[in-house]
């Protein structure tokens, strides 16, 4: 073997090293109570069933080697044995009760919701996720965040690349905070694996999950059910606060309902509606009618020289943003954005890419409008 054969060999000795802390095959142990008693049971499960094999394989390479014909041995023939088939019933129904005990406990726990401080209903939308706090009027969508340019490889990926989102869910430290789920349109699946919540989202039914985390952080995770064609950019980042922040959040919060309904009784010049109405599109837009707004052929029609939205008359183009369009992918837009959002991306989209219209749809116009 020369020196280079020699050299990449050792360097390829050293690859499983260098990426061992990112190659993760087991279950995150996560930092819930739950999340700790679903992973201590998967390792007992695992052990046993590593058990199980070694005696199996073990028995079996043992028959083969001193059963072997070159060491002249030769077949028996017998029929049954009573005392063999009554203990390979019993022995796996012992086994069999050792791991339903453990894994019972741990369901009745995990299913467990009552007494929540908390109640959070949770809607899947294709693709985002829209949270409603029970009882506290705060209700907002949470969008993946992650720029295009890093989707396209313009630009460098980030850290926590297509983990990343607007609005993320807010919940208070060592609470019990119990989750309503359910979608709009397909089925999703809400998967946080610290948390060792996974429960799918169902259009028409309430599929309920709860958990409890002893201390702030961030935790993220993603949908977990195939939803269409931006499935991969449905995450999910769970805020996690001590009471006090939580409240202070809480607060922030309200103050901000109260300041974009103030907004909506401004008088917002075409520029302005413009500029606001561009970063709402490439938010909630573009990701079916494109960055251009030329659309994509046979799935999702262009807004650039549409009829609809070029007519001198707006009411259609702006029932069909607040209402959607039954039977296709147009989602209603009336509770997804405020008045002075879904103002700017309907003036957006009839003055960009060449559209000409030269009005402006008002935030006042849209208020009355929802009402």
């Amino acid at each position: 073997m020369n020196c280079i054969a020699k050299g990449m060999l050792g360097a390829g000795s050293l690859l499983p090293l260098a990426v061992a802390a990112d190659w993760q095959v087991n279950l995150e142990p996560g930092v819930t109570e739950i999340s700790q008693a679903v992973f201590d049971l998967h390792m007992t499960i695992f052990w046993i069933c590593v058990a199980i094999g070694v005696v199996v394989f073990g028995v079996m390479l043992w028959s083969i080697i001193h059963h072997r014909k070159s060491r002249g041995a030769k077949a028996h023939n017998f029929h049954e044995s009573t005392v063999v088939e009554i203990t390979w019933t019993i022995i796996p129904f012992f086994i069999l009760i050792a791991m339903a005990v453990p894994a019972t406990a741990t369901l009745i726990k995990m299913y467990d919701k009552n007494g929540a401080d908390l109640d959070i209903q949770v809607t899947g939308y294709q693709w985002k996720w829209r949270y409603q706090y029970l009882g506290e009027d705060i209700d907002f969508f949470s969008s993946l965040s992650t720029p295009k340019e890093q989707i396209q490889n313009q630009a460098e990926k980030g850290e926590h690349y297509l983990l990343e989102v607007d609005n993320p869910l807010v919940i208070p430290a060592g609470k019990k905070v119990r989750f309503l789920m359910t979608a709009n349109d397909v089925i999703h699946s809400w998967w946080v694996p610290a948390l060792a919540v996974k429960k799918d989202a169902i259009p028409g039914f309430i599929n309920e999950a709860w958990t409890v985390v002893p201390e702030p952080g961030i935790y993220r995770g993603q949908c977990a059910e195939l939803c269409g064609k931006d499935h991969g950019f449905m995450p999910i980042v769970v805020d996690v606060r001590s009471e006090a922040d939580y409240q202070l959040w809480l607060a922030e919060m309200k103050q901000a309902k109260v300041q974009a309904a103030d907004a909506a009784t401004k008088d917002w010049t075409l520029a302005e509606l413009m500029e606001k109405g561009e970063e709402v599109y490439n938010r909630a837009c573009a990701a079916c009618h494109q960055a251009n707004g030329e659309g994509i052929p046979g799935a999702f029609p262009a807004l650039k020289n549409s009829p609809m939205v070029v007519a001198a008359d707006p009411a259609a183009h702006i029932d069909i943003v607040l209402n959607g369009k039954a039977g296709t992918a147009m989602q209603a837009f009336r509770d997804q954005l405020n008045a002075v959002e879904l103002a700017a991306v309907i003036t957006y989209e009839r003055n960009a890419w060449g559209n000409t219209s030269g009005d402006l749809v008002s935030p006042a116009q849209i208020s009355e409008l929802k009402q």
